[in-house]
This record gives structure tokens, sequence and C-alpha cells, in this order.
């Protein structure tokens, strides 16, 4: 099982606590390092990949309430760019010192790096992911009058929030980059929060108000650097079908077209589990060798030594087991 070249997809329970200092979020980065350096360990290549939702949000927030016409708020794309930085040192600092316990000779860095969108991508006409604070009634109005440039829906009776596109990757353009840190000995930090999202115009990238799913942009990377394997992590420890349901079923080892199916009849939930299902059957569908894992962060050990979690494969012996 060593020398696998591996990228980890970090969910948000990787990084964020109740308490949203950033201290709070480097103390819990460091119990991340420590399940992370297992793969280290064991002869693994590891590229690591992170979300950044409620960091990005925080960001946006201190920039709008120190706003001024001298002093502009900065835009999506660059407050992206900017939570790469903050995380990934948090991260590479992390992992530096969780290395150096176990003596290990491996160096760590962050790579703030550029995902690449379709200009005419249908998301940039349907803006749907939400950002930022909730609004009341009165407050929205006043948004709209201040940011016309700006789309505002009601969200689940809670307020109204700001929506902004959430567009596909197409490509990553420091993935070349990435690979060669990986061949030097290097373990990457890259396409933080799903990579600032930039579209090709002529020989430059041009940065656009949007955010991208971490895991469609984990998998594309994984894609492109022919990584062997794809790890989602999220908050448990495996895939289920009729979920908190008295007839629940855990998935250990599952095929992307019994995947398909399950998506058919909506037993994921979209924004949540769905998209994690979908990049993990695009990896599978796009790579020769490769496959996914679904499973905790707090699973590792237990994933490495026995294989325990869900594994999504072209061909199975095994669908599901209570």
């Amino acid at each position: 099982m060593a020398g696998r070249k591996i990228v980890v997809a970090l969910g948000g329970n990787a990084i964020l606590t109740n308490d949203a200092s950033a201290k709070a979020q480097q103390n819990a980065l460091r119990k991340t390092a420590a399940s992370l350096v297992q793969f280290v360990e064991q002869g693994d290549q590891l590229v690591i990949s992170h979300g950044n939702g409620p960091q990005v949000g925080n960001l946006l927030l201190q920039q709008a309430a120190g706003a001024t016409e001298k002093n502009p708020a900065m835009p999506i794309d660059s407050a992206v760019s900017m939570t790469q930085g903050s995380i990934g040192y948090w991260l590479q600092n992390a992992m530096d010192e969780a290395l150096a316990e176990k003596g290990l000779d491996k160096s760590v860095a962050t790579v703030v790096t550029q995902v690449e969108v379709d200009a005419d991508d249908q998301a940039f006409a349907n803006p749907t992911k939400p950002i930022g604070p909730f609004y009341k009634a009165d407050e929205v109005a006043q948004q709209r009058l201040d940011h016309p440039e700006f789309t505002f829906v009601e969200d689940a009776g809670r307020g109204y929030r700001r929506v902004v596109p959430s567009p596909k990757p197409i490509g990553v353009v420091e993935a070349d980059v990435i690979n060669q840190m990986v061949d030097a000995n290097i373990i990457p930090i890259s396409v933080g929060g799903g990579g600032v999202p930039v579209v090709k115009d002529g020989s430059r990238y041009i940065g656009r108000e949007a955010v991208i799913d971490k895991d469609f942009a984990s998998e594309k990377l994984a894609e492109l650097i022919h990584a062997d394997l794809l790890i989602i992590l999220t908050a448990v420890d495996n895939v289920y079908v009729n979920f908190n349901q008295a007839n629940q079923q855990k998935l250990t080892d599952v095929t992307v077209g019994e995947l398909s199916d399950f998506i058919e009849e909506k037993q994921f939930a979209p924004g949540s589990m769905l998209p994690k299902i979908q990049a993990a059957m695009d990896f599978v569908n796009h790579s020769d060798h490769g496959k996914t894992v679904i499973t905790s962060l707090d699973n590792v050990g237990e994933f490495l030594t026995s294989g325990a979690g869900t594994t999504v494969m072209k061909t199975r012996d095994t669908v599901l087991n209570k």
C-alpha cells in the first residue's frame, strides 16, 4: 500500500470549532495534522486540500464592515486567496510540527491555487451559493440599493443572504507545479476553499466573483496529477443510504453505477453529501486505476489498517453492509 499519491480533501470539521478565533482553529488543525501524518509514516505522497466556507464568510463580513470609498472591500476571488494563505499557514505550521515529532524529513508548502472555470458556465446566470450574513427584510432592501450587482435570496425562513455562482472546475492552473512539489518530496496544500475561480482570456486568467465546491476542485486536481487515491474526509465514517432511518444501511464498497441509482432515489442531501458523492464518482470515472474513499478524519487510522470507510470503485464484490 505504500508509496501512493493521495489527495486528501479536508472537511470543515478539520478546521472549525465552536470558537472561531485563529488560536482555536490552529489547535484544531494540530489534531488534523496528527491524523494526516499517518499517511506519511507509511510512505504515501500526500497532497492536502481544504474548505474555507466559514472563514471566507467571516472575512467578507470584516471587509464589508471596514469598507470605505477610499478603502473598498476586496472581491470574493481575492478573499478566497486570502483564506488560502491564512488556513494554509496554520495547516503547514501544524504539519511541520507533526512531522518533526515523528522524525519525518518532509517539507510542507501552501500553493495559492487558481482553478479554471468556464466563462459560459450556467452557474454564472443562476447564483445559488449562500455567503455572508443573514439580513432582515429592511436590511436587505438597503443592501440591494447599496449593491445592485448582488443577488439576494430568502434562506429557509432565517432571513436573506447573498448568493453567488458556484461553477464547476475545468482545470487547475498550478497542477504541474503541485506535481513537481510531490516529486521533490514536498507536501503541497492546494485548491484551498475550492481554489480561486478564474476564467482564461487569451494569455491571462481573470478572477470571477464565485466560489467553487472544494470536493469538485479536489477531484479535478487528483485527476490532473494522476493520483492513485482521492480521500474525502467528512463528519461520518461511512456513507449511508436511508440515512437516520430504521432501515439505514452503511456503504463500504460501492460502484459508480450503484451510486448513480442511489442519486436517482435522492438518497444524498444536496449541498451536503451529494457533491462528495459526485466528486468521488468523477474521479473514478476519469482515472484508469484510482479509487475514492469517503470517511471521517477520526477514522483515518482504521482506514489505513483495515480499509474502513466507503470506497468508490468501478467494479466491486460487495455493495451494502449493515
